[in-house]
């Protein structure tokens, strides 16, 4: 039996043989043409329609797939997509410069390779810098949009933007008409609602340009559950019985039930610091209050996440309070106004018993001390007089005598009564 001549080779020499034999069949490849005819559309104010057609002469074996990648100011994205469709739909910026590119290949199949990239351009229209900036919006309680942006930095003073916006259920782009500027800011409303039973939402289209064509268009696409704001609760009502206080408030009429969630914020006293209470319902009980303390609460709603992916809060409702607050001003104005209280009344009645003694009792003169400071006085004018009259100094002698008399006749007299008594 003949042995087949690769079983003689030594086995680094039929890896070798193997490799030349793969890098002939890859070096004999056959290269796809590209598709041709290769354009866009726009669709609505912010989609463009990418289309092109097939390559020429491709085999019936081949199974046929296009590759299609953008490029966004000379940089690939990172959303290249594989599809046997002749066409890729797709939301524009309208401010940056976009290139899309496309290529053939067959899938499955190593004797051929992929065509090269084919590519157009959609270049931006307008002056750079000068497109809207910031562009911000909110879906307030299921019933109207409201969008606000920035002038861009090359824009001028009288640049009179317009927003135009689209959604898949409208025939054509809407105008929004209620617009306003503030401090520079511009903003724009308009109505934007769906009937309650709507479980998905389409993206918003926005376009915002002027009419000159020297200011350059934007456009963004939102999608709207993320920007719901839920209206302030309202009609907020607070009852008490025993040590429990119930409150409650109405329930909105644009969402769907069971879509929002509260918060009720309880505040103790007028301290703007307090307990968050989350509820699931329109309504809410808090055991175990003080009697004698004043409360206050607010409540907010935000969107559940199973029905809106939204990370806004409604402002907070009007605050109501039931209670009454014990007035700690009067404690410390008693603490401080008793104790001095007390003390000048003990001050003015220590003074005025003082005089009440001494109208009452009036304290009795000391002969010895009255005939001292007579004598002490007469002494004195005498010897201020001697020296000018000297009669009258004649005059006190006699007199001093005679005084002198009398206190010796009351002493013997006071003395004897005493003798008798001994």
């Amino acid at each position: 039996m003949a042995v087949p001549a690769a079983a003689l080779l030594p086995c680094p020499l039929l890896l070798a043989v193997c490799w030349v034999v793969a890098a002939g069949t890859v070096a004999g490849a056959k290269i796809l043409p590209s598709p041709s005819n290769l354009n866009y559309s726009f669709i609505h104010i912010c989609t463009l329609n990418w289309t092109w057609n097939p390559p020429e002469n491709i085999s019936s074996s081949c199974n046929l797939e296009y590759s299609s990648d953008i490029v966004i100011n000379g940089v690939p994205e990172d959303r290249r997509e594989w599809s046997k469709s002749r066409f890729r739909v797709m939301d524009v910026h309208l401010n940056e410069e976009m290139r899309l590119r496309v290529r053939s290949e067959c899938k499955k199949d190593n004797t051929t390779e992929p065509s090269p990239w084919v590519e157009t351009s959609l270049p931006p229209k307008g002056i750079p810098g000068t497109a809207a900036v910031d562009l911000s919006c909110v879906w307030h309680n299921l019933e109207y949009m409201a969008c606000t942006w920035r002038p861009g930095e090359n824009a001028s003073s009288d640049t009179n933007y317009t927003l135009f916006y689209w959604f898949d259920g409208l025939k054509n782009p809407k105008k929004c008409g209620n617009s306003s500027v503030d401090q520079g800011i511009f903003e724009c409303i308009f109505n934007l609602t769906f009937p309650k039973v709507t479980s998905t939402y389409p993206a918003i289209s926005i376009l915002i340009r002027d009419d000159s064509e020297e200011i350059r268009p934007v456009c963004a696409s939102k999608n709207p559950t993320t920007l719901v704001k839920p209206a302030t609760p309202r009609q907020l009502t607070l009852s008490k019985t025993n040590d429990k206080i119930d409150v409650k408030w109405s329930e909105s009429e644009t969402f769907p039930k069971s879509c929002l969630q509260y918060e009720v914020k309880c505040c103790n006293g007028d301290l703007d610091v307090g307990q968050i209470i989350p509820s699931e319902i329109n309504s809410v009980s808090i055991a175990g209050i003080d009697a004698n303390s004043k409360y206050t609460f607010k409540v907010r709603a935000k969107p559940k996440p199973e029905c809106y992916n939204s990370d806004f809060h409604s402002d907070w409702s009007e605050e109501k309070s039931i209670g009454e607050k014990r007035d700690s001003t009067i404690y410390f104005v008693l603490i401080i106004t008793i104790p001095l209280i007390v003390a000048v009344s003990t001050i003015v009645l220590l003074v005025y018993l003082k005089r009440l003694k001494i109208l009452i009792l009036p304290p009795i003169p000391d002969p010895r001390e009255i005939l001292k400071r007579m004598f002490g006085e007469q002494n004195e004018d005498s010897q201020s007089s001697a020296k000018d009259d000297p009669m009258n100094a004649y005059d006190r002698l006699i007199i001093e005598e005679e005084i002198n008399s009398l206190i010796l006749t009351e002493t013997s007299e006071t003395t004897n009564p005493e003798n008798e008594n001994r």
